[in-house]
């Protein structure tokens, strides 16, 4: 599904925790304000889309903003832990950051209100809240009040917990964008920021450890599944917030450095007449590259990678040309050699490219991987790299 030319993606990891959304709505919220067993499957399936329809508006603003302001946002993806939208490079400047950031709980905020105001337009005189047993008579009547308050309530819920100061988190963001603005340096206010986040990160476990043995911690309460959550939640902003950081690094490192000083100029190209088998067992076969440039006369005319053998039955091979698997040039991703290293480490990531052909006056002169950025980092800033990846 694409919104506003942004892609929106469902990771596998995403179906555990929908099923896990619904079946508690089914076992707690609904079970006692619905009166049938389809209304509560219903009701509770109806409740988890609206609430993941939720996460993708608020990364949908966030994606759009930063578009707004020039930075290209290509997909959105639901995963187990929520949502991420793909924006492809760092903001240019702190105030980028800081609205980039503040924009997705701000509107999970205004969303949280719609919903509560539906939620209470549907109680009629709200009178009946001095009445607990009105007020259970009132939602058994009506489960989409419930519904409607729940929805309104997670989103709030869901604003504020991203307002927490653990980079990645909006609220590390906004963290990072006001240290940028003091420090002039966005590498080292990601790395306080990033610090910062794993503090949190560290918490979050530590709460669930308590929770596990027993401990009754404010807000989050007691219970196994629920320290286990925890625990899960602060591992992977741990790994968040050191991933960020390099990635941050990375860049840094690489914004004065042209594409031209990182390619490969020995490669191997295939014409696009070749059959998919010649393909296969003259290129592919003990070779470690994974995309080959296809090539005519000089001129790129596309790229073939592995993946792209999916798209034919196996039987066919001998008799189907790689131009008819190839991603063509006008839809394929590549740089010219005058380009910076950040911005192809950026499209790369962003992406999720294993390699991009360097063109020069539209010829291709080289190719460049993920492979060949690592290396040339390892070789030319193993020292600062070490010294800045410590926060592990």
């Amino acid at each position: 599904m694409t919104i506003f030319g942004i892609t929106i993606r469902i990771h596998s990891s995403w179906i555990i925790i929908f099923l896990l959304i619904t079946w508690n709505l089914a076992a707690g919220l609904f079970r006692f304000t619905s009166r049938t067993f389809f209304s509560i499957i219903f009701l509770s399936l109806f409740g988890s889309i609206l609430f993941f329809a939720s996460i993708v508006f608020h990364e949908l603003a966030h994606s759009l903003v930063a578009k707004k302001r020039g930075m290209e946002v290509k997909r959105i993806t639901l995963f187990l832990f929520g949502g991420v939208s793909n924006i492809e490079r760092e903001p240019s400047s702190p105030f980028n950051e800081f609205i980039i950031a503040i924009v997705g709980p701000l509107s999970s905020i205004v969303l949280g209100i719609i919903f509560l105001l539906i939620g209470g337009s549907m109680m009629g005189n709200l009178q009946v809240l001095s009445s607990p047993l009105q007020l259970q008579t009132v939602l058994f009547a009506n489960p989409f009040v419930t519904l409607f308050l729940w929805l309104g309530s997670i989103n709030i819920l869901l604003a504020l917990f991203n307002l927490i100061p653990g980079y990645p988190l909006d609220g590390g963001r906004i963290v990072r964008s006001l240290l940028w603005a003091i420090m002039k340096n966005i590498r080292k206010a990601t790395r306080f920021a990033a610090l910062l986040g794993q503090a949190v990160a560290l918490l979050f476990s530590l709460a669930g450890v308590m929770i596990i043995f027993g401990v009754s911690v404010p807000f989050f309460g007691v219970g196994v599944f629920g320290g286990i959550w925890l625990l899960f939640i602060g591992g992977f902003l741990f790994i968040a917030a050191q991933d960020s950081y390099q990635r941050v690094v990375i860049q840094y490192i690489l914004q004065d450095i042209s594409v031209k000083k990182l390619m490969r100029k020995e490669y191997v190209t295939v014409s696009p007449h070749i059959s998919i088998s010649n393909l296969v067992y003259e290129f592919m076969l003990g070779s470690n590259d994974r995309a080959f440039p296809v090539v005519e006369e000089k001129k790129l005319m596309g790229i073939v990678t592995i993946q792209d053998l999916q798209r034919i039955p196996r039987e066919q091979w001998d008799n189907t040309p790689v131009s008819s698997i190839m991603t063509k040039r006008s839809d394929m991703y590549s740089f010219q050699s005058t380009d910076s290293a950040a911005e192809l480490f950026n499209g790369l990531m962003g992406r999720n490219i294993g390699q991009v052909p360097i063109l020069e006056n539209d010829e291709i002169i080289g190719v460049v991987n993920r492979q060949d950025i690592l290396l040339w980092l390892y070789l030319h800033n193993a020292e600062a790299l070490g010294q800045d990846f410590a926060i592990r």
